[in-house]
């Protein structure tokens, strides 16, 4: 398993389908087609670009306040309405003019400049400057920061270098306001020879005046392409760009202004701070896992007892009306789908509370600045400060995490972020988690909760250690850089998007691969392994689902749960974490149903059976099985993920490499658990 640092390839190339300059439509209205112009959205990561491009096309696009949130090139369908006034057609009637044009608008992963430094710049870059030409896009929006303006400027001047045709949307005059100055768009514009739009696309202002623009520049014919120089001393090319990206803040904002000190930065000196910034994050991490638990619960019961009683006995009464009352079909849809599925959907209230909450952090700025707090602290296991931007993405997801190891400069970095990435404990394991707190943990629940993160980040310390001092070794330092937003008051608008994109993703979960879970589990339970049984009429225990789990449960025994109930879940929860829940669900629903069919006590249960496995300590052996859960293989798309980034060779030393860690630390809590409690 040789480390090389082969350069970035895209799995399947993008192509930027080649339009005619139009300004009005031509597809009928039925969607942008291959005529359609094709917009690109570039600029520096926390300009709101992926905001903008949300609020344009109504796409659920993952956004965040940190480099490599978008590690994919996003389409999407920009349908523009603009005045007759600003259309320019020669070669159509303008009477068409208010009719919508279809653009289709790409949004290409930020970048500080056309020099790339990681593969999500490289791919910017390339698609942006590739060849043919014919294959670029018609039109580039670049979002300007106006708080920022200097450092976006230098993008726009590359881009102006090379005769691109640009519009520069200028996003955050809000927070340029608060610090005291203000950007003249009008004379940006002017100094920049492009047109500027100032725009606010977390609260939807000036999308208007931006689509005119871009129609009016879609209509112009386009600049001639210069040439880049060669032969030519990049040193002196830089420094003319600083003097012209000087003069040009001057000119449109005051160049003094930009560096009046704001409550923001007095802010960061606790919040980033090397002793109080991690605190203070911890603190605040707490408190969202503390009123997860606390307020999510009543909501959890209410649901539970839905599921369990009027839905379950509605399905009984129905089947027994159309004559398939006490048989399989009854076994599935009551014992299966419902209480497997429906277990799971009892966390809806807990999920989306907890994407309220992080999106609350995310939208005012402070998860930024825990790629600051944590900068010292990935330098120690031989990562640079920005390693810990996809590692923090895996607390919501592994999947998109895996992905976004792209952002790190070379492979060695990429593949050992990505070995890392499976031991954050994402939002699939918070479920079990929670569950698992309310049944042995009452009222400390939270705290429990809690403790599962900041294991999982001593973990990850850990084995980033080891693996530094071993396969690691002399591996080079870089210096973490990072533009960080300012704060700002988080918007419902927004909140309430982000919340929903993502607790649409958890449904589809639960629809999805969920039910085919559950289904597959329920036929396992139904296939008798031993003689003397019919087909869904067999224990459980004796099924083909508990036989198999039987043989692998004594693995398990020296940390506590080494009953074929607790080895069962994680079988399944090799799949997905989330059915976890639902195989519980249904082993209980199955063995204890209660006189109407309904489930019994799940909690009950599931505390009885890890007291019988652990000998009379139930406590340890349920902290041993969360901290297994949380430290082994995450599910199958993030094994599908690591293989396409990193190599079958590495996910297979991946998958060793969880699952002897998770057991050795499940031995060790309980053993010492045992003892103490």
């Amino acid at each position: 398993m040789a480390i090389t640092d082969q350069p970035f390839q895209l799995s399947s190339p993008v192509r930027l389908t080649p339009s005619v300059k139009a300004c009005c439509n031509t597809d009928g209205g039925l969607g942008a087609g291959p005529e359609a112009p094709v917009v690109a959205l570039i600029g520096a990561p926390n300009t709101g670009k992926s905001t903008l491009f949300n609020a344009l096309t109504g796409a659920g696009v993952t956004m965040g306040n940190w480099p490599g949130t978008t590690v994919e090139v996003s389409r999407g369908v920009w349908r523009s309405t603009a005045s007759a006034a600003s259309c320019q057609c020669e070669s159509c009637s303008c009477d068409a003019a208010d009719e919508p044009l279809d653009i289709t608008l790409v949004d290409l992963p930020g970048t500080y400049s056309l020099d790339p430094h990681s593969p999500d710049e490289a791919l910017t870059r390339d698609l942006l400057l590739g060849e043919p030409i014919a294959e670029r896009p018609d039109l580039s929006v670049v979002t300007c920061d106006a708080a920022r303006l200097t450092s976006c400027l230098y993008l726009v001047a590359q881009l102006r270098e090379r005769g691109l045709p640009i519009v520069v949307a200028l996003t955050m005059a809000d927070v340029a306001a608060k610090r005291g100055f203000e950007v003249d768009a009008s004379a940006l514009a002017r100094e920049l020879d492009c047109p500027v739009v100032a725009i606010d696309p977390r609260r939807r202002n000036g999308l208007e005046a931006l689509a005119a623009t871009v129609r009016d520049a879609l209509a112009q014919p386009e600049p001639s392409r210069r040439p880049v120089p060669e032969g030519v001393d990049e040193l002196a090319i830089e420094d003319e760009r600083f003097a012209w990206i000087a003069h040009v803040v001057d000119v449109a904002s005051g160049a003094a202004a930009q560096n009046t000190r704001t409550w923001s930065d007095k802010v960061d000196r606790w919040v980033t701070a090397p002793v109080i910034g991690p605190l203070i994050f911890l603190a605040v991490m707490w408190v969202v896992f503390q009123l997860t638990t606390s307020v999510a619960a009543p909501l959890q019961d209410l649901l539970d007892g839905v599921f369990a009683g009027p839905v379950s006995a509605a399905a009984v009464w129905l089947l027994t009306t159309v004559g398939l009352g006490d048989t399989w079909v009854q076994g599935l849809i009551v014992d299966g789908l419902i209480a497997g599925v429906g277990m799971l959907l009892t966390f809806v209230p807990l999920m989306a509370l907890m994407f309220v909450l992080l999106a609350v952090l995310e939208d005012s700025g402070y998860l930024a600045r825990a790629a600051v707090v944590t900068d010292r602290l990935m330098r120690s296991i031989g990562l640079p400060g920005r390693a810990f931007l996809p590692l923090i993405v895996g607390y919501g997801c592994n999947v998109p995490a895996i992905s976004g190891t792209r952002i790190l400069p070379n492979a060695r970095q990429r593949i050992l972020t990505a070995l890392l990435v499976p031991f954050t404990s994402c939002t699939a394991r918070l479920t079990v988690f929670v569950m698992m707190g309310a049944i042995f943990f009452g009222p400390y629940a939270g705290t429990a909760v809690f403790a599962m993160y900041v294991t999982s980040i001593l973990i990850i310390i850990a084995v980033g250690l080891a693996l530094r001092g071993t396969l690691w070794r002399k591996e080079p330092i870089e210096a973490l850089v990072i533009d960080l937003p300012a704060y700002q008051v988080p918007t419902l608008r927004l909140t309430a998007s982000v919340t929903w994109l993502r607790l649409k993703g958890f449904l589809q979960t639960a629809s999805g691969i969920i039910v085919v879970t559950v289904i597959g589990v329920w036929l396992l339970q139904s296939i008798p392994a031993t003689p003397g049984y019919g087909f869904a009429e067999v224990p459980v225990a004796d099924s083909a689902y508990g036989v198999v789990s039987a043989s692998v449960a004594p693995v398990f025994a020296p940390a506590g749960f080494g009953s074929w109930e607790s080895t069962s879940t994680l079988l399944v929860g090799f799949v997905a974490k989330e059915a976890v829940i639902s195989s519980w669900a249904q082993t209980y629903a199955v063995d204890a149903p209660d006189e109407s069919g309904a489930p019994g006590d799940l909690g009950a249960a599931v505390f009885a059976t890890f007291n019988q496995s652990s000998g009379g300590h139930p406590i340890p052996a349920a902290l041993a099985f969360m901290v297994f859960l949380m430290a082994y293989t995450p599910c199958v798309a993030t094994l599908a993920a690591q293989w396409r980034e990193i190599g079958g060779k590495w996910t297979l030393f991946g998958i060793g490499l969880q699952l002897v860690v998770a057991w050795s630390l499940a031995v060790g809590v309980f053993q010492i658990g045992r003892l103490l409690l």
